[in-house]
């Protein structure tokens, strides 16, 4: 049944069809209590999820999640996706607030959230200052989608996970 309600779906999210299938059981796995969706608690649970230093941000994307939009998170971090379905899912990871910019505080929050405490806000401000700098835009600039595609379109996008396929 779940390949029938989904026969579409793999070219849509660039998935095969066995892929579908195990991501609709571990799908049932996180829905513990078969709402259909995927809460935050529920993500938790996973312990590779719940130990990413980024996890509090990926929680506002990934928080009330239906098996369709499971599926097309998902399927960015497949081999099989376009550099732009990467980029645009790193975009939405920046730009929390969903108001289609990212500013230097976005961007300062992502790295605070991953160097911890290595390194002081001194230094990553420097850090961000000169990357923006080197990339052509300054502390005051905020970065659209386009400009995501501008960036990192030029590079080969390694984002993958394997879905385990029974």
């Amino acid at each position: 049944m779940i390949l029938k309600k989904f026969k579409n779906t793999a070219r849509i999210y660039v998935v095969s069809q066995q892929e579908i299938v195990s991501l609709y059981q571990r799908f049932c796995q996180l829905d513990r209590n078969a709402k259909g969706f995927i809460s935050a608690d529920e993500f938790l649970s996973v312990p590779e999820f719940a130990m990413n230093p980024l996890s509090q941000r990926l929680l506002k994307m990934v928080d009330g999640l239906n098996f369709k939009d499971f599926v097309a998170f998902l399927s960015a971090f497949s081999a099989k996706a376009s550099v732009q379905q990467k980029v645009k899912l790193i975009f939405k990871f920046y730009d929390s607030d969903g108001n289609g910019k990212v500013s230097f505080n976005d961007m300062l929050e992502v790295l605070r959230d991953l160097s911890g405490s290595f390194i002081s806000d001194v230094q990553r401000e420097q850090v961000l200052t000169q990357l923006l700098k080197e990339a052509g835009y300054s502390k005051d600039s905020y970065l659209t989608l386009d400009d995501f595609n501008k960036i990192f379109g030029i590079s080969e996008l390694k984002m993958e996970v394997e879905v385990p396929v029974d």
